[in-house]
C-alpha cells in the first residue's frame, strides 16, 4: 500500500476514495499523465501570452459563460453532485477580493478547475500559467478556453520569460484574477496534500493580490448518483477558505515561505485531514 496512505489521518466521517492509481511515493511533483501530443506549437517570446484579439476574446465568453458556467455546471452537479461549501465567504470578504485574487486548489480531478471556477463565480477574467506541452494536446484548444497562459517552455529563455512576465503584469494591472495549482500536477483523486511549490506565493507577493484558498474533498457515491457513474468514482465537495493576505513589507523570500506555510496548514484543515505525510514545501521548490 502507498506509505502516504498509510500515515494518512482524517478526521471522523472524512472519505477517502479508492486510490485512482498508484502514486508516486518518493517525488510529490512527478508526472502521472502524458496526454498525446496532436500539433506543435513553440511558446517562445514570440507567443501572444497577452492576447487581446477578438477571436481570443469572443472564445474566452464561449468557454467560461456557456461551456464552463452551463454545460460543465450541469455535468458536475449530476455525474459528480458537486457541492459548494464557504459561499458566504465571497460576500465577507468583497472588499479584500475587490480587486482581484489569487485562488489555489489540490490538483485531483480532470475538470477541478471548472469546479472552482463555478464555486467562486469566475468570468472570463480570470487566467491560469499553465504546462506548456498540455497545449499541444486535443485539451489545448479548452485550455485556451479556460484562460490558460501556457509557461514558456524553456525557463532559460529570458525574452519568454519577461513576455510571459510582462502579460501577467498586464492582467493584474486589469484587475484579473488567477488561477493556480501550487501540487503543480494532477493525481486523480488523490486525498492527501501534497507539497506547494512557491510561484502562486511570490505572485501574491509581487502583486499584493489575497490568496483565496479552494481544496476539493470527495463523498461516497451513494442514491440516485449511482445512475452517472461508477460506484468507484467518488462524488465532490468544493468548499471555499478565508482569504490569506500578503504582508507585502515583510522581505519576499520570509513573506513567500509563510504564505505556502499557512495556505498549506490551512487547506490541510478544509481537508478535513488531521495526520498530512507531506510536507508544506519539497526540496528547494
Amino acid at each position: 500500500m502507498n506509505k502516504q496512505y498509510q500515515e494518512l489521518t482524517v478526521q471522523q466521517g472524512e472519505y477517502i476514495p479508492q486510490p485512482a492509481m498508484d502514486y508516486p511515493q518518493e517525488n510529490p511533483f512527478e508526472r502521472t499523465l502524458f496526454p498525446k501530443k496532436i500539433k506543435d506549437i513553440t511558446f517562445d517570446e514570440h507567443y501572444p501570452y497577452l492576447n487581446d484579439s477578438c477571436t481570443y476574446k469572443m472564445g474566452l465568453l464561449f468557454g467560461y459563460y456557456f461551456v464552463a458556467h452551463l454545460l460543465l455546471r450541469l455535468k458536475l452537479r449530476i455525474q459528480m453532485g458537486l457541492r459548494i461549501r464557504g459561499r458566504q465567504i465571497l460576500k465577507q470578504y468583497k472588499k479584500e477580493l475587490s480587486h482581484g485574487a489569487i485562488t489555489i486548489a489540490n490538483h485531483v480531478y480532470r475538470l477541478d478547475y471548472p469546479c472552482v471556477l463555478i464555486a467562486t463565480k469566475r468570468t472570463h477574467n480570470t487566467r491560469v500559467p499553465m504546462f506548456a506541452p498540455n497545449f499541444r494536446t486535443k485539451d489545448g484548444f479548452f485550455m485556451n478556453l479556460a484562460g490558460g497562459v501556457p509557461i514558456p517552455d524553456s525557463t532559460t529563455n529570458m525574452s519568454a520569460l519577461k513576455k510571459f512576465n510582462e502579460a501577467f503584469d498586464e492582467f493584474h494591472r486589469r484587475g484579473y484574477w488567477f488561477h493556480i495549482f501550487p501540487e503543480a500536477c494532477r493525481w486523480d483523486m488523490y486525498k492527501p496534500l501534497r507539497p506547494f511549490q512557491k510561484g502562486a506565493f511570490t505572485m501574491s507577493y509581487k502583486y499584493a493580490k489575497p490568496l483565496l484558498p479552494c481544496v476539493i474533498t470527495f463523498r461516497e457515491r451513494k442514491g440516485i448518483f449511482r445512475l452517472f457513474g461508477p460506484k468507484e468514482l467518488p462524488l465532490l465537495t468544493v468548499t471555499i477558505g478565508e482569504p490569506i493576505l500578503p504582508d507585502t513589507t515583510q522581505p519576499r523570500k520570509t513573506e513567500v515561505e509563510r504564505l505556502r506555510q499557512v495556505a498549506h496548514e490551512q487547506m490541510t484543515h478544509m481537508a478535513g485531514i488531521t495526520h498530512n505525510p507531506w510536507p508544506a514545501a519539497w526540496e528547494n521548490q
